[in-house]
Order: structure tokens, then C-alpha cells, then sequence
């Protein structure tokens, strides 16, 4: 709740707990076991963002987040505490705010998606568990790719870049050392498991522009971005991975702008021992130097998990503002996480903060803030306040009527498939007047099949290829590529109205040919290792 300046986080008989603004940036922790009131937090800083005009980023777990688009109400509950402190008069009212809807799967959000050249191979590598050997076989097929100008765009043409570097091994072997075809099949196959999964649809294009979740709406509130993560939580490494980047991203694309009156931008991590789980200490410290420094790009990071203890020390460190929650203590290492928990607070002279941890009730939270001069304040037991939205999901007709009226539904939904690596290679195989007496009889049609496409429409030949001549590859290029490349489940470029073919095909050169000169600072800090 936005009052008086400040963010009021939670009341009681004696004091009210506000975060300042220009704090907020100082980063902060939300913790609790399940069902403690976690949620209810996040949305009520988000709402408070919201109305001091600072776009969020946040992911809706459960789908009970999205509540945020629809006007609230009151319970026995929330009238209570709205009496009982005097939130009418604070400015408390029932309200909606403005939200964007993304998935990364395209079904209860605008698609959302990410380019391999501006993943990377180390953080794809993370998402698809590779050991440190893979990970190097990977390494030297995006700086093959980067020295030759093949752009990797989507999942085929990762594929076409191994099989291409495993067949000229050879020839590059001397430049960037041994290339295992062993380590490489092994990629081939985890990438045919990550599509099974829906991987596919997350790489691609149109790419997505993290400016478009820095928006402010004709009122001046900042707009809150939901990322619907109810089918991405069962696939926490794309989950983790693609917070991840996009936290590097920012970092690595913002302008320094030192202290500010507010943030320009705060990112809630939900269900952040994802990230941390596994990590190798180079992640770490990477993540670390991240949220050490992102906050002189004015980007404020709250993460969100059960127990501070799921966050490193070095990392915990650096997250000013904390809401402690109720924790449990039944076994031995529950005991250990409350104590952790309770370190982690300036101490209060009328209670003792581990023993208040166990007893906390759902809405109650104990919450330190950074004061004006930076310094946590002595942590205080409060009752957090009501949100001033809907508390729970909202109906899917709703969902859809947001997303439709969406101004960036024009710019997302559909996906397109410019020039890059595959067609790039393609093209090569078709091009070569020898090609005839290297393939079987039955590949022949569909090579003079592509020289036609080449010469008739050009513009065309990068986006019918990927789903005609799939076949081809696997002899030329190597014997992994199997059969079609998966058909999408979202709508693809129309190409009957010529007019937006020629539309179509200028974008998408625009775009190929920005990302060519990008790519490089758009990996941010986790690109290519040199």
C-alpha cells in the first residue's frame, strides 16, 4: 500500500513499517512456509510499486497472482485490519491495476521468447544439464557461429550448427581444440528430450524486448508484468534459466543512474532455490556480482522462497529489506533454518525473534527495512496489509480479454522464422552443383524443390525450408536430425497476402541484421566464454 510516500508494508499497535522508495532498489527477501501468506505479500508490494509508478516483473506460481487485473473486496478479515489500523484514512481503497499476461508457452499469456545467440551457450547449458566437456563442445559451436555470421535462432538451427562443426571438425579443431562427436550426439539427444518437453516454443522469434516490461500506463502507474508459471514449474531449469537471463540482460543493457527517488524497475523472484539448487560456484558468483551491481541500473530483486537459508550467504547479504514469515520447526534441520532466519534480523528488545518465527500466524510477518541512511531498521512483528485487488485467480474469459487488447499481442503472438543458421546451411546444400551424387534418389525432388523456392521467392525459402526439407540434413549434415522439424503449436506468418510478405520479410531482415550486430551484449555477462 502507497502511503504517505512510502510503501507501507505492515501495522501494528504501535508502529507502522514502511519501505522507502528510494531503498527499494537495496533489493529484499520474502520468506515462509507454504500457506503463511507469501503471496499476499508480493502482491501487496506489487500494488505498491505499481502505484508509485515502477513497472514489475513477478511469476504467478499457482495462478492466484493474476487477481491482481480485477477490483478487490472485503472479508471479516481484511475489515478488521483496515479498522483496526486505519487504512481508510492512510488511503486504503479497493482497486484493479494494470497487468500484462506472458507465458512462455503461449497458452494463458503473450508468447514469450528468447533467442539461442541471446541465451548463450553457458546458460543453455545450464537449462539442459550438460557437463563441463559438453559444455565445451557447445562453447566452440556458437563461436563458430558467431565468426561466420550464422545466427542460432531457434532449436534447428542449433541442431544444423553441431552437425555442421561435428562433419568440419577438421577444419576447426586446430583453431579451438578437440571436437568429441560423442559430446556432441549427447546434446542432439537432450535437445529432442527438451523439445518433447516444449522447449521448441521458447526459443525463436520475434525475440522478446525487456523494454516492453518497463511500461507505464495513461495514469502512471507502472504496469505489472505476470509471467504465468503454473506449466513452467514443472520444468524448474527453463524456469530458473530464463529469470536468470533476464536478470543478466538487464544488467548488462541498462544505464548506470546511481541513487534515484524510486526504482525504474523491481523483479520478484518466486521459488528462488530453483536457481540456486546445483549451482556450480561459477553461477554463483556471476549471480552475486549481478545483484550486487544491478541496483546502480535502478533494479530493485526480491526473491521469494520457504527459508532465507535456500539463498547463499553472499547473496543473502545483499538483500536490505526483509518479511519473515512463519517457519516450522519439527525436525532438527527446521530448527536450524529458524535460527538462520532469526541472524539474519537487527534484534528486537521486547521479543526473541527465533521463538516469534515458530508462533507467527498466516498474514503476520516479522520485517526489517533499510532506513534513510541504508541501515536496517530493529525488525518489528506486524500484521501485513490487505491487498487492495482481487485475492485469488481470475476467470480465463477475463485472462483472454486482457490479452487481446494487449498492445504488444500485434508484436508477439505470432511467430516468425527469419534467415539464420538452418536455412543459412540449407541453402549451402542446395547451392552445391554436386549435391545430386551425394544424396539418395528419393532427397532429389526436394533439393530441386529449394533451388526453385530460391530463385521464384527467396523471401519465402528461410520459412517454408525448416518444414520441408528437414530430410536432407540428415544425410548432408549428419545423422541426428531426424525427420520434419516439430510443427509449433502457434500460429505461423501467413504468406498468401503479398503485400505482407514484403512486410513480413523487411522485418525480419531488420531484426536478423540488429541481432547480428547485438548479440554479443545482449548474452550479458553469461555469453560465450572465452
Amino acid at each position: 500500500m502507497y502511503a504517505e510516500d512510502k510503501i507501507l508494508v505492515g501495522c501494528n499497535e504501535n508502529e507502522n513499517v514502511f519501505l522507502l522508495p528510494k531503498m527499494a532498489n537495496r533489493h529484499g527477501v520474502i520468506a515462509g512456509a507454504t500457506g503463511t501468506g507469501k503471496t499476499v505479500t508480493l502482491k501487496v508490494l506489487a500494488e505498491s510499486f505499481s502505484d508509485l509508478g515502477v513497472p514489475v516483473f513477478l511469476a504467478d506460481m499457482k495462478g492466484d497472482v493474476s487477481g491482481l487485473v480485477k477490483i478487490g473486496s472485503t472479508n471479516d478479515f481484511i475489515a478488521k485490519n483496515v479498522e483496526a489500523f486505519s487504512l481508510e484514512e492512510k488511503g486504503f481503497n479497493f482497486k484493479t491495476y494494470p497487468v500484462e499476461f506472458w507465458d512462455l508457452f503461449g497458452e494463458k499469456g503473450l508468447p514469450v521468447r528468447v533467442t539461442l545467440s541471446e541465451m548463450g551457450p553457458m546458460l543453455l547449458s545450464k537449462i539442459l544439464n550438460l557437463s563441463e566437456a559438453q559444455t565445451g563442445v557447445l562453447n566452440i559451436i556458437f563461436r563458430v557461429a558467431d565468426e561466420e555470421s550464422l545466427l542460432i535462432i531457434d532449436l534447428k538451427d542449433l541442431k544444423a550448427m553441431i552437425n555442421y562443426v561435428v562433419e568440419n571438425k577438421d577444419k576447426y579443431e586446430s583453431q579451438y581444440g578437440a571436437i568429441s562427436p560423442k559430446s556432441a550426439n549427447t546434446i542432439l539427444r537432450t535437445l529432442i528430450s527438451f523439445e518433447d518437453q516444449g522447449g521448441d516454443l521458447f526459443f525463436g522469434e520475434p525475440a522478446l524486448d525487456l523494454n516492453d516490461f518497463m511500461q507505464v500506463d495513461d495514469n502512471g502507474k507502472g504496469v505489472i508484468n505476470v509471467l504465468d508459471a503454473q506449466k513452467l514449474s514443472l520444468s524448474p531449469e527453463i524456469y530458473s534459466t530464463f529469470l536468470l537471463w533476464m536478470m543478466s540482460t538487464l544488467y548488462q543493457n541498462l544505464p548506470e543512474v546511481g541513487d534515484m527517488d524510486k526504482p525504474k524497475f523491481v523483479f520478484f523472484f518466486d521459488e528462488a532455490h530453483l536457481l540456486f539448487d546445483e549451482i556450480s560456484p561459477e553461477f554463483g558468483k556471476k549471480i552475486e556480482q549481478i545483484v550486487r551491481l544491478i541496483r546502480s541500473k535502478g533494479v530493485g530483486i526480491y526473491f521469494i522462497s520457504q527459508s532465507p537459508a535456500d539463498i547463499p550467504d553472499d547473496i543473502l547479504a545483499q538483500l536490505g529489506n526483509r518479511v519473515q514469515h512463519a517457519l516450522r520447526a519439527y525436525t532438527p534441520k527446521d530448527q536450524k533454518a529458524v535460527k538462520v532466519a532469526a541472524e539474519t534480523f537487527r534484534p528486537n528488545p521486547n521479543f526473541g525473534t527465533a521463538e516469534v518465527i515458530s508462533t507467527l500466524g498466516t498474514g503476520e510477518a516479522l520485517v526489517s527495512v533499510l532506513d534513510e541512511k541504508g541501515a536496517p531498521t530493529v525488525v518489528e512483528q506486524v500484521k501485513i496489509v490487505p491487498p487492495q485487488s482481487h485475492i485469488g485467480s481470475i476467470e480465463d474469459e477475463l485472462r483472454q480479454q486482457i490479452i487481446d487488447i494487449s498492445e504488444f499481442k500485434s508484436k508477439y503472438w505470432e511467430a516468425v522464422d527469419p534467415e539464420s543458421a538452418y536455412e543459412i546451411l540449407l541453402n549451402k546444400i542446395a547451392s552445391n552443383p554436386n549435391i545430386e551424387s551425394e544424396v539418395p534418389e528419393e532427397d532429389k525432388q526436394i533439393i530441386e524443390e529449394v533451388k526453385t523456392q530460391r530463385e521464384e521467392a527467396p523471401q519465402e525459402t528461410s520459412q517454408e525450408a525448416p518444414q520441408q526439407q528437414g530430410s536432407v540434413l540428415v544425410d548432408i549434415l549428419g545423422t541426428v536430425l531426424a525427420g520434419q522439424t516439430k510443427q509449433t503449436t502457434r500460429k505461423r506468418t501467413k504468406k498468401s497476402d503479398p503485400q505482407k510478405m514484403v512486410e513480413k520479410a523487411a522485418s525480419q531482415a531488420m531484426n536478423t541484421a540488429a541481432r547480428e550486430v547485438t548479440k554479443g551484449i545482449m548474452r550479458g555477462i553469461f555469453g560465450q566464454m572465452k
